[in-house]
């Protein structure tokens, strides 16, 4: 019987892409592409996601690609311009189950922790959750099995009666490797299907 369940934010409730605020700062889109594959990378970013300040980010590609210091320091001075609506049908879910009042709802983000405040003041279905785990204020990011089995231990949520939800597979997939039932996100619709299937909503 589920009882929990454990939703990822970015992508599945919120809308956030850094094309956003870049195709306002570059004119050429291969040279975006460009500044988003190869200076300010997923990867990159994801190590702010796994606790590491900003200025320390920045501070190491400045020297590495001095022609983009400034489009290097937007990429945190104007993050906000990153995000993109709520998604609705998502929000709409989320809304349902927390009206029930049948279940505890929990956030596990990679989010870096300088940076979740502003979606917290922007996004007010976020107080809808028992409480959210931010892996920049943790030290550590999916799919890691440690920040997973930190948000179980300690919100006390048995892993047999949860349910995970996120866009990611190589973070479902770990989850699932951790005993928690798991649900790949590929939007509203899919997702509300396989709920019914489940019959929790």
């Amino acid at each position: 019987m589920t009882k929990t369940f454990i939703f990822d934010l970015g992508k599945v409730l919120i809308k956030w892409d850094p094309r956003n605020l870049y195709q306002k700062i570059f004119s050429d889109e291969k040279e975006m592409e460009y500044f988003l594959s190869e200076v300010c990378t997923m990867d990159w970013n994801e190590q702010q996601d796994a606790g590491r300040s900003w200025q320390d980010g920045i501070d190491l590609l400045v020297p590495k690609f001095p022609k983009y210091e400034k489009e290097i320091n937007a990429y945190f001075d104007r993050w906000e311009e990153m995000l993109g609506g709520e998604i609705a049908g998502t929000v709409a879910i989320l809304k349902k189950l927390k009206a029930s009042k049948k279940y505890r709802i929990y956030g596990l983000t990679n989010w870096s922790a300088e940076t979740f405040p502003i979606a917290i003041k922007r996004f007010e279905f976020l107080n809808w959750f028992d409480e959210i785990l931010v892996s920049g204020d943790e030290g550590i990011k999916k799919p890691d099995p440690a920040i997973y089995e930190l948000l179980l231990d300690r919100y006390q949520i048995d892993r047999d009666t949860a349910i995970f939800i996120d866009d990611s597979l190589r973070n479902v997939t770990a989850a699932q490797k951790l005993g928690i039932q798991s649900i790949h996100f590929t939007g509203p619709e899919d997702l509300e299907k396989s709920l019914e299937n489940l019959a929790v909503i």
